[in-house]
């Protein structure tokens, strides 16, 4: 392509300022360039909790943000992931100590399917027991956390102020010692048209195979 092409070809895209969801302040994430609105649908974003809050603490806390409304010249986000820096987790584990983590698939009280990761740090090696056990109360404690919340209370809880953590902390700390606890990873799996649509479909195949034994 020559150098002519080139130019015009960048003088027919324009540049879409990228904005953080109201829960996030309608904070600017950053810019992306397109020659389409549509081609910037889709597109996702990652920046850390320190860049939208100013706290330099929660540097370690990567978010992702994916494009789902675009006018003229902004392009709105919705929250889709939170995930701990994978440096800042090494740090946080100690030779003869436990890591015990969870992966809990859980419905908001809203109907957004959402997986959320919660790891523990003992002071010292627990046995299988008190593993299985702390790892129980994290699974109750994501769980009523869903269902009492709201997505985005949820997020708020789990990735912002970190009230989730301390709770599953505050209890699991009777089981066995433990240094620290975090979410590590929480990402929205399926929203509420996604989630109900997905049901629909299960209906149908109940009832399909209904017909087939009847028959």
């Amino acid at each position: 392509m020559s150098e002519r092409s080139v130019s015009k070809q960048k003088r027919g895209k324009r540049w879409y300022t990228l904005i953080a969801p109201e829960q996030f302040d309608r904070e600017e994430l950053g810019e992306t360039m397109a020659d389409e609105p549509e081609k910037v649908d889709g597109r996702t974003i990652e920046v850390t909790l320190g860049d939208l809050t100013g706290d330099q603490g929660a540097n370690n806390t990567k978010l992702t943000f994916k494009v789902n409304d675009v006018s003229s010249d902004a392009a709105y986000t919705e929250f889709v992931k939170h995930e701990l820096a994978r440096d800042y987790l090494r740090s946080l584990v100690r030779r003869g100590a436990s890591k015990i983590s969870a992966s809990i698939t859980v419905l908001t009280k809203d109907d957004y399917r959402v997986q959320i990761q919660p790891v523990a740090f003992t002071t010292k090696k627990a046995d299988r027991s008190q593993e299985k056990a702390i790892r129980r109360v994290m699974i109750d404690y994501v769980e009523e956390a869903a269902e009492e919340r709201t997505f985005e209370e949820l997020v708020d809880s789990a990735v912002v102020d970190g009230r989730l953590s301390s709770a599953i902390y505050g209890e699991a700390k009777t089981i066995y010692p433990l240094r620290r606890v975090e979410v590590q990873k929480l990402t929205l799996e399926a929203r509420p048209e996604e989630v109900a649509a997905e049901e629909e479909a299960a209906v149908d195949v109940d009832e399909e195979d209904v017909a087939v034994d009847e028959a």
